[in-house]
């Protein structure tokens, strides 16, 4: 056992209700925790985001110091310079991090999941956390979703792009226009920015939604979620 060994993700999960064949990972935004995204989610729904097949997971990303909190500590999942799309990627704790995430999607890997059956995705930080691990390091996921996120503008995640000539997952992206932390125009630049370097996205606009997830839009997303992630017909041997 090194010292160096990250540890494992703290995760609250929502089992399937049926058998498990595929794997949904939720990235919380910046300061919140994976148990608190599910509660929100669930005081929204009245009840857990909930699949027959689909496993639901929320890790919660480890506390370090976070610079636009002046250096306190926060649960979140890199740091940045400040919230702003205009200023460089703190690179160095976005790519440890996705070291640590990268466990996560192994471990549903060693359940028998198989890679282009999880889908990762999360709200505002958690979201652009995830188009970094997906479009850098694991292109055969079978989706991304960020919701209330973006991308800085001359991102990683653009630089990788401009070299790739593979498929490369779906993202669907949602967003407030009445969002004052996160811009709507910093969310639909990133969308414009993934399309144009050949990522298939869509964009749903949500008039007067602010900084915030509705039931609308988690609506939207499960039944998105369940177009990528099907139930698999009973195999038949």
């Amino acid at each position: 056992y090194s010292m160096a060994a990250p540890a494992a993700l703290q995760r609250s999960v929502v089992s399937p209700a049926g058998r498990h064949t595929a794997s949904l990972i939720f990235l919380h935004g910046s300061g919140d925790t994976g148990q608190g995204a599910r509660t929100w989610i669930k005081q929204i729904l009245n009840q857990d985001m909930a699949f027959q097949h689909i496993k639901v997971i929320y890790p919660t990303a480890p506390a370090r110091p976070y610079t636009p909190m002046r250096g306190a500590l926060s649960t979140v999942w890199f740091d940045r310079y400040k919230i702003s799309n205009d200023v460089p990627e703190h690179i160095e704790s976005i790519d440890s991090m996705c070291q640590g995430l990268t466990h996560v999607i192994n471990d549903e890997i060693k359940n028998g999941i198989a890679k282009n059956r999880i889908l990762i995705g999360g709200f505002s930080m958690g979201g652009g956390m995830a188009m970094h691990l997906a479009y850098r390091f694991h292109r055969d996921l079978a989706g991304v979703f960020a919701l209330s996120s973006f991308l800085n503008k001359d991102s990683a995640v653009y630089q990788a792009l401009k070299e790739n000539q593979n498929i490369l997952p779906e993202l669907f992206q949602c967003h407030g226009t009445a969002d004052e932390l996160v811009l709507y125009s910093w969310g639909e630049e990133t969308n414009k920015m993934l399309k144009s370097l050949g990522v298939t996205t869509s964009l749903h606009t949500f008039p007067n939604l602010n900084h915030e997830l509705n039931r609308t839009e988690i609506e939207e997303l499960k039944a998105w979620i369940i177009k990528k992630l099907p139930v698999e017909a009973a195999e038949t041997n």
